[in-house]
């Protein structure tokens, strides 16, 4: 392998750079368009959604919302292996889900250039786990760039693809949720004009039966070997010395805190979190007192240079959970007490709710009365486990609600499973539903299984799917038919039920539950933002305040002390309160 200088500056610069300030995704977005990207394909996952979004507006690319991150990566795959430039971006739970094409991709290489864009989400705003994607990239072998602000986002896709192309190997960018979101300057570079690269047959290389891939497994490990000798020239990792008595080695959003926190240290700042320039680090290491790794989850750059004999300290000063800040630092480190905000102890807790109108509520509504153990799943409706709704039991990944059923069944008999429900959205059905109900038709259960149909990818922000007849672009798309879909799976009792009928709710969930076979029901009805509905909103007369439309937790109706209102600006009209009003004190606003 031939040792190329990876100079990440030498790109095509404009003679008048344009400078606009961008969120963190969007400069992923721009920074792999100037860099000639040709084919992108996602899931959408906060917080990666923004960047397939963004680039769908660019001209020259061929973008698409995939079923899930799988497909989406051997979609971005089969476009390198040919000779174009890819893209792929999905949230740390997605890569889960890409992990296997992912792994084998690392042995075959790409051709052209391959770039995984992978969000990590610290602290959790919108995810249920907080794993740490920079393992994927040791377990892969696939070396991975964390830029620091939107210039490096944008910065770092370029480099990316450089390294991508010369050294034949996918490349992860890794983002966390606070460079995904924040907003820096980006100077705007012109569209780089790269061509296909010719494609030709090579099944040593591109067909990973067991004997091809015990020779690319050797081609990995020379790669990655080569990779780590470069990193300690690169320009992205740098050293910035000031004071020798502390040096710091962070990279990411850490870096941003440790300047702003620590400006008297000394750091050793990361582009490439691995493979580690660990020359780099043991140089830095000799001038300085103490050396600290800040690094937010796991203490994986820590644990490696202690492996390498350079004494290191780290995270028993910041531990493993949630996301760091300056406040934190500059308290750890100085002694200084985050400063506690006058009032901010008496505000009042917010927790999320369900939308006004919102189509689940329904469904929960009957699944709580009805007295139902529910195995949910990913999506808005997991809201529906709090109070006052209080409808689900479990909840654990994407597409999970359907086999947990199945196996709460084989656990606890048939009998169980007549008080045991599986619900999951429309998009997460396709996402990785299909194959749990083709598995539990094929398994003989008798679980009931609800698809919430809301006609779009509600909880990223309304993304299209292929259920809803559109693509990416919003132009017309074959549209998946649910019923077929399912019939196909093997399914005989299938039922489509408007979820704002609350009796017809009732009455489907009752009679499918009691059935000794897999039954599916199919509430449908578009989300609250998206139906713009224009019903009139509700009124109360002659409210008698026994609380039982409070128990739908609908934002729009409120209790004070002359008892129950509907607030008139949130109401959409939906009528399910005044379906469960035993006083029939909820009317329509035209009413006289």
């Amino acid at each position: 392998m031939s040792e190329t200088r990876i100079n990440p500056a030498a790109f095509g610069a404009m003679p008048e750079k344009e400078k606009r300030l961008m969120l963190g995704n969007e400069a992923v977005a721009f920074g792999a368009w100037e860099a000639g990207v040709k084919v992108v394909a996602s899931y959408p996952g906060t917080p990666s959604t923004e960047i397939t979004e963004v680039i769908s507006k660019l001209p020259d690319v061929n973008v698409q919302w995939a079923p899930n991150e799988k497909v989406a990566a051997e979609v971005a795959f089969g476009a390198a292996m040919t000779g174009a430039r890819s893209l792929t971006c999905m949230k740390h739970v997605g890569l889960n889900v890409a992990a296997d094409p992912v792994f084998t991709a690392a042995y075959t290489g790409v051709n052209g250039g391959m770039i995984l864009a992978v969000a990590d989400d610290p602290a959790m705003h919108s995810s249920q786990n907080e794993q740490d994607s920079r393992y994927y990239a040791r377990a892969a072998h696939i070396p991975m760039l964390e830029p620091a602000d939107s210039q490096e986002c944008s910065d770092f896709v370029k480099l990316g693809y450089r390294i991508s192309e010369e050294l034949d190997t996918p490349v992860f960018l890794r983002l966390t949720t606070r460079i995904a979101h924040a907003r820096s300057e980006v100077a705007l570079e012109r569209r780089e004009d790269v061509p296909v690269k010719p494609y030709e047959k090579n099944v040593m290389k591109n067909v990973m039966m067991p004997g091809m891939a015990r020779k690319r497994h050797l081609h990995v490990e020379k790669r990655e070997e080569f990779l780590a000798r470069a990193a300690n020239e690169m320009p992205i990792n740098r050293v910035e010395m000031r004071d020798s008595k502390v040096g710091i080695i962070t990279s990411g959003a850490c870096y941003q805190y440790v300047r702003e926190a620590l400006p008297e240290a000394s750091t050793l700042k990361l582009g490439m979190v691995y493979p580690l320039p660990m020359e780099l680090i043991r140089n830095f290491a000799s001038k300085v007192e103490k050396l600290i790794v800040i690094e937010e989850l796991e203490g994986l750059i820590e644990k490696d240079i202690a492996a390498a004999g350079i004494p290191v300290e780290g995270k028993k000063y910041t531990g493993i959970q949630g996301e760091l800040s300056v406040e934190k630092l500059r308290n750890i480190f100085r002694g200084e007490a985050v400063p506690e905000v006058e009032g901010a102890n008496e505000l009042p807790a917010r927790p999320p709710v369900l939308c006004p109108g919102c189509p689940h509520r329904g469904v929960f509504f009957v699944l709580n009365r009805l007295g139902l153990r529910v195995m949910g799943d990913i999506g808005c409706y997991t809201l529906a486990a709090l109070p006052p709704l209080n409808a689900i039991d479990a909840c654990l990944c994407m597409g999970a609600s359907i086999g947990m059923a199945s196996g709460a069944e084989r656990a606890n008999g048939k009998e169980f499973s007549k008080k045991t429900v599986a619900v999951l959205g429309d998009s997460t059905f396709i996402h990785s539903g299909i194959t749990g109900l083709v598995d539990a038709v094929y398994n003989q259960e008798s679980i009931t299984v609800l698809i919430l149909d809301n006609r779009i990818t509600g909880m990223t922000g309304h993304q299209q799917n292929p259920a809803t007849g559109l693509d990416i672009h919003n132009q017309p798309a074959p549209q998946l038919n649910l019923e077929k879909m399912v019939e196909a799976c093997g399914v005989n009792d299938i039922q489509v039920v408007d979820p704002f009928d609350l009796a017809s709710m009732h009455k489907a969930v009752s009679g499918a539950v009691s059935r000794d076979e897999v039954s599916v029901i199919i509430a449908r009805r578009p989300c609250a933002l998206l139906s713009k509905q224009t019903c009139p909103p509700l009124r109360i007369d002659g409210c008698k305040n026994c609380g039982a439309c409070m128990k739908l937790s609908c934002p729009a109706i409120e209790r004070g002390e002359n008892g129950v209102s509907i607030n008139p600006a949130l109401c959409i009209g939906c009528g399910m309160c005044a379906q469960v009003c035993p006083f029939k004190a909820i009317k329509s606003g035209e009413e006289a």
